[in-house]
């Protein structure tokens, strides 16, 4: 199993406080639960599920789902090699029990339970001698990144217990980047070294993380925050935040250093080859890549020029709005470049111009909330909020434009959409629109919070663990907002069709790199021609796609398949087809491979025609 280097004591301790119910209640049901075959699959799949939490106290504290005596709230998982190991033992053993459920035997729901777990577990089975093909540390969701923004955007500290688990949690850094050293070594003797520029990347961000005194770091100064909101005496805040300030210098400090020192060693043996075709076996790498991402059986080629096809549509419609509104030419990209400079569509460099952009941003969340009433019935609707704010600064130079994090489990924390201010004169108004609709409502907060609050199934069904689903809906919503009249403006219309345009390009750009052997600069090339995005962005794009292969063809793959359904059951159904019925189909029984998701929007049409 996995291990954390605190929480194994106390996982035994509490399986063994079970062991003991279950003696002296004399329970099958339990000792099954436990240890054994459990008679309701669900239970199995949950009793998966929570093996897999407790490899994570970080994902036990994000979700919000277990309590803190369970004690892992001042644990951090382990992320060596045996753990990974450990983790594909699981999986193989998961999916042989779960085949040994008798489907025949199962209600409809739990059917559809068994071949959800089984499709998920299968994928990460196939693939699983592509288990360390991937780059831990990277300029994106590398681990040297990810620690220090849960500290700071997740863990909370409402009380003195909490604050003295943060400092905890600081004090084993050093403990789990060795572990991360480790993995990393064995990926380097296996041939698995990221490009030159991703080890650039990290360690110009890491050499920033810990230029700066204790006192000033974001893990101390979020901290002191943390802890005006409490009611923890004065005098043992000023103990507590101390006590921050030397887990910083003795661990958190001396952990990046050995990774920054790793880094500068391996640089040397480096190069430019981009796509992950350099990497043993690379190309069925990225075939399986694709097959995880997609939850198709589509093929690079079959991607690309599907890519290449709608970059043309998208095209074609762009420039019609375009030369509709007066602006001549065909250079797509210049165009739009041009266009984002007009000062109409862009924020003045002026005091205070942060804090207008997240209000706007906010003002178009609300909006779409509260007018989507003909798309969507109140049982498709979230039952918490979402609120906009920038991502955290620290890590902004290398982050996406955007992204969203799913509320707590708990309600302690809603929805959040993270809008990146690093160059707020780079904020196109007339985008603006569209990359709300599709982070937040209603794109991801409608879907994953959905997702989250479904009732009476395995908890792994309230998780988003397919990417062409929950990003093909995030797309999807982003033309419905338009179809709902969200976006008469001519301009966030075109905004609308850039940001598809976006992810079309990156079906063409993603498989150029990893299966057509493009350089990074070809790949920027080809986008900026093609979206007329600004440079900076479309270079930390391309950079994206470089080191998550396969995921940014998701996006578009999903969407279509999702339009595709939408027309097959308009058709099929003529008057009788409801907009909101549908959309209940799509997001009632959470994240799903698009081959489950067409067979439950064919039986719903069926169950329509009766």
């Amino acid at each position: 199993m996995f291990r954390t280097q605190r929480g194994a004591g106390a996982i035994k301790q509490i399986l063994l406080g079970l062991v003991l119910s279950v003696m002296l209640l004399g329970g099958i049901f339990l000792a099954k639960l436990i240890w054994f075959k459990p008679f309701n699959p669900d239970h199995y799949y949950d009793r998966v599920f929570i093996s897999f939490a407790f490899a994570s106290p970080e994902l036990m504290t994000q979700t919000g789902m277990f309590p803190r005596w369970m004690g892992f709230n001042d644990e951090l998982g382990e992320v060596s090699v045996q753990t990974t190991l450990d983790g594909l033992a699981t999986m193989r053993e998961a999916l042989e029990m779960s085949r040994s459920y008798d489907a025949d035997d199962l209600s409809e729901t739990q059917q559809l339970s068994k071949r959800i777990f089984e499709y998920f577990i299968q994928t990460q089975v196939d693939a699983e001698r592509f288990a360390f093909h991937d780059y831990p540390v990277n300029q994106l969701f590398g681990e040297q990144n990810q620690l220090p923004e849960f500290m700071i955007e997740t863990h909370q500290v409402p009380d003195e217990g909490t604050a003295e688990d943060y400092i905890a949690r600081l004090n084993l850094f050093t403990w789990k980047f060795d572990g991360l050293l480790g993995s990393l070594r064995y990926r380097e003797e296996h041939g698995i070294l990221p490009p030159t520029f991703v080890v650039d990347r990290v360690l110009t961000e890491m050499r920033a993380f810990i230029d700066q005194a204790p006192e000033e770091h974001p893990l101390y100064t979020s901290f002191v925050e943390k802890l005006a909101d409490t009611d923890i005496a004065p005098e043992r805040a000023r103990e507590l935040e101390q006590q921050v300030i030397a887990a910083i210098a003795s661990n958190v400090y001396p952990a990046y250093r050995n990774l920054i020192a790793y880094f500068e060693a391996v640089r040397p043996a480096t190069d430019d080859r981009d796509g992950v075709w350099k990497l043993p076996d690379g190309d069925a790498f990225y075939a399986a890549q694709l097959r995880q991402y997609t939850t198709t059986d589509m093929s690079a080629e079959e991607i690309h020029a599907m890519g290449l096809a709608e970059v043309e549509r998208i095209r074609s419609e762009m420039l019609t709005i375009l030369h509709d509104q007066g602006y001549e030419g065909d250079d797509l990209g210049a165009m739009i470049q041009a266009l984002g400079t007009e000062p109409r569509f862009v924020y003045a460099d002026e005091e205070g111009v942060d804090e207008q952009i997240l209000a706007d941003y906010q003002a178009i969340v609300d909006e779409v909330d509260a007018g989507l009433g003909d798309w969507f019935d109140d049982e498709t609707r979230p039952s918490v909020g979402v609120e906009v704010r920038r991502i955290p600064e620290f890590k902004e130079a290398t982050a996406p434009g955007a992204y969203y994090n799913a509320p707590s489990r708990d309600g302690s924390r809603p929805g959040i959409f993270y809008a990146n201010l690093r160059d707020p004169a780079a904020i196109q108004r007339f985008g603006m629109r569209t990359l709300a609709y599709h982070e937040a409502i209603p794109g991801h907060h409608f879907q994953v919070t959905i997702n989250q609050e479904l009732e009476g199934i395995p908890i792994f069904r309230t998780f988003s663990l397919f990417t062409a689903y929950t990003e093909g809906w995030a797309l999807y919503a982003e033309r419905l907002a338009w179809e709902a009249g969200f976006q008469d403006d001519p301009f966030n219309n075109l905004g609308r069709l850039q940001a598809e345009m976006f992810r079309a390009v990156r079906l063409v750009v993603d498989t150029g790199i990893h299966a057509q052997r493009w350089t990074r600069q070809e790949a920027i090339d080809y986008m900026v021609a093609n979206t007329g995005m600004p440079l900076g962005e479309v270079t930390s794009e391309i950079e994206r796609y470089i080191v998550i292969p396969g995921q940014a063809t998701a996006y578009k793959v999903g969407m279509m398949k999702i339009l595709e359904l939408r027309e097959y059951a308009r058709a099929a159904l003529g008057d009788a087809f409801d907009i909101r019925e549908f959309h209940r189909i799509v997001l009632s029984n959470g994240a799903v491979p698009l081959s489950i998701l067409e067979d439950l929007v064919r039986a719903w049409v069926a169950s329509k025609q009766v």
